[in-house]
């Protein structure tokens, strides 16, 4: 903490949380168990976060491509969902919870039990916690498309109308800025089809930590790599610190 620069938490984080299969085949587990594992890692990063002043907490929790899984494992993620997401945490810290994807493909128990959690928790103003499940960049980006070309041919948005802040509001991340941090754990150096659009302009951290023995101590590190950053967006470094 003594690091860190607390006026310069990044706004919004956004963590591929990868390595929980490896993370049990290293020590002889079934990938279950790593996925078991890293809900508890969920709940510590969120309370860290919150505890730190983050305002937006998004985690890549399944992909529309994970749908390609073996069914066992599938199963056990969907099971995971219903089980652990305890309302507690998010009203113990003042956090609110949202979901971005594809909805209805999730199984109607887990459609009930995310929707009960949004609900009861839209009231929270501190941190929001946002989970991305059946979600993928290509897909969101897809549907605003399809949207934005319905309204052009009702007649009621001009196609010169459209612009990246028109696009920005279509999007399913229309409720939140662009993350300032991408986190991945687990050693891999790619964004998989992960918030394509909005890390136009993200710091990202990458971390051979597999996502089971991140900790709050890792998200410090993390924060405090960015810290050390200049975020120029296109522009020179002195014209940055002209500015500052």
């Amino acid at each position: 903490m003594q690091q860190l620069d607390i006026n310069k938490i990044p706004e919004h984080i956004a963590i591929i949380m990868d390595g929980n299969g490896r993370w049990a085949q290293a020590k002889g587990l079934p990938r279950t168990a790593g996925h078991i594992e890293g809900v508890e890692t969920v709940k510590k990063v969120t309370e860290e976060a919150a505890r730190l002043g983050v305002k937006y907490l998004t985690l890549y929790t399944f992909s529309t491509e994970n749908w390609n899984r073996p069914a066992e494992e599938i199963e056990a993620l969907m099971n995971l969902v219903l089980t652990n997401l305890e309302e507690e945490i998010f009203m113990q810290n003042n956090v609110r919870f949202r979901m971005i994807g594809e909805m209805e493909r999730l199984p109607q128990s887990v459609q009930k039990r995310l929707q009960d959690c949004i609900d009861r928790t839209s009231s929270n103003s501190g941190m929001t916690m946002v989970i991305a499940l059946s979600y993928s960049s290509r897909w969101e980006i897809v549907r605003a498309t399809q949207t934005l070309a319905t309204k052009v041919k009702d007649g009621i948005l001009p196609i010169e109308d459209i612009t990246e802040e028109v696009i920005t509001q279509h999007l399913t991340t229309d409720f939140m800025p662009d993350p300032d941090l991408l986190i991945r754990t687990g050693g891999e150096l790619r964004i998989s089809n992960y918030l394509l659009w909005q890390c136009a302009y993200s710091e990202f951290y990458f971390t051979n930590q597999y996502w089971p023995d991140f900790n709050e101590e890792s998200l410090k590190n993390a924060i405090a790599d960015y810290q050390l950053r200049q975020r120029r967006y296109g522009k020179t470094g002195e014209q940055v610190s002209d500015e500052e």
